[in-house]
């Protein structure tokens, strides 16, 4: 039963909808999320297809 809470507890804090790349808060975090793999914002993902390094 512990075991179970902890499974959900740590799949609510990766879906917390704060970006990977500059630490704020955006709803487009999950989005992405589940489309491409990464917990970026939109902001981020643009800036990463326009200048990738």
């Amino acid at each position: 039963m512990t075991e179970n809470k902890e499974i959900k507890k740590k799949v609510f804090d990766e879906l917390n909808d704060i970006c990977s790349e500059c630490k704020k808060e955006h709803k487009s975090v999950s989005q992405n999320l589940i489309l491409i793999g990464f917990k970026i914002c939109e902001s981020c993902r643009i800036s990463k297809t326009i200048f990738p390094v």
